[in-house]
């Protein structure tokens, strides 16, 4: 999992993963949306590749690229158990901020 959020730090490949979320792209299209030369564009879905974020399909002589089905399960798996944490603190808060002004309520009457 570090390694998608190490690939995923990085803006242009989050754009570019982004992107491939709406539709597969090669690697030209890719660099089309980037003023990138290609060859730092290729070394950006390298990374995505290693991170097993993209997967590349060779189509006569291009590579199509698309979001592997199950890339970010364990990013959705973490940001889920940051998420409880999260949401538990913030009930606790809603729960003493309710007190709050059931007090401040009847201190003013």
């Amino acid at each position: 999992m570090s390694g998608a959020f190490e690939a995923l730090a990085d803006p242009t490949r989050r754009t570019i993963v982004e992107r491939l979320a709406h539709e597969p792209m090669t690697a030209g299209q890719i660099a089309d949306l980037f003023d990138l030369a290609r060859p730092g564009v290729s070394r950006h879905l390298r990374v995505l590749r290693e991170a097993g974020l993209v997967e590349a399909e060779a189509v006569a002589q291009r590579r199509v690229y698309r979001l592997a089905p199950t890339a970010l399960d364990d990013v959705e798996q973490w940001c889920r158990s940051v998420r409880s944490f999260w949401d538990q603190r913030l009930d606790a808060l809603e729960t003493e901020i309710a007190r709050g002004s059931r007090a401040d309520r009847k201190a003013c009457q």
